[in-house]
């Protein structure tokens, strides 16, 4: 029978851990999908005793600490430094890293994303086919506030063993980032300079 009742602390800590271990061992990328995965199994129902998604987050970020170590922080880097060439690239669109390669909080089945700012999405295309990469459609749904939700189109494509999301918003939008699944504020986006900064030994 679903638990219903009281805010619990200690249950909704629980909570926290267990998403934040399907996020980590499963590779789950969603942590609403991950929470409610961990309410059930605890036969818990009822928004009041879930943990915030930066809960889960700080639960990530702790287990990839404990158990992953010297192997997190080395893919972290690679990814880093990754996405710092592909923005020299691209840096004609302005482009901004975010995400989870952009908190640390990675998974194995985590992807770099970038966000590109053009009114021309397909010279985009030719800057990437013209450096070889096989470059796919996708976009995403990204939310601006709790009634403004937009579609953004963007490419995707592989390189060095990870997976690319290269997002294209229009050249306004570099002023009005959408809103951070994790805390619902406005999400964290970064430049290149900023991003080869956070990768100087401290």
């Amino acid at each position: 029978m679903a638990r219903r009742g009281p805010f619990n602390p200690d249950l909704r800590e629980q909570l926290a851990e267990e998403a934040a271990r399907l996020i980590r061992d499963h590779g789950i990328q969603d942590y609403g999908f991950a929470k409610r995965k961990a309410a059930a199994r605890f036969g818990v129902s009822g928004a009041g005793a879930l943990p915030r998604n930066s809960e889960i987050e700080a639960r990530v970020l702790e287990r990839q600490r404990i158990f992953e170590g010297g192997e997190h922080d080395q893919r972290l880097t690679g990814m880093r430094e990754l996405a710092v060439d592909l923005m020299a690239i691209l840096e004609g669109f302005e482009p901004r890293l975010a995400g989870a390669v952009l908190t640390g909080a990675i998974t194995v089945s985590t992807n770099l994303e970038l966000h590109l700012f053009t009114d021309a999405p397909e010279e985009v295309v030719a800057v990437l086919q013209d450096h070889r990469y096989t470059v796919r459609n996708c976009q995403r749904r990204y939310r601006y506030n709790s009634q403004e939700t937009v579609i953004v189109p963007g490419f995707r494509f592989k390189t060095r063993g990870e997976s690319v999301y290269a997002f294209t918003f229009p050249e306004k939008g570099l002023r009005r980032a959408p809103m951070s699944p994790i805390d619902g504020r406005p999400m964290r986006r970064v430049d290149r300079a900023k991003l080869v900064a956070l990768l100087e030994p401290a």
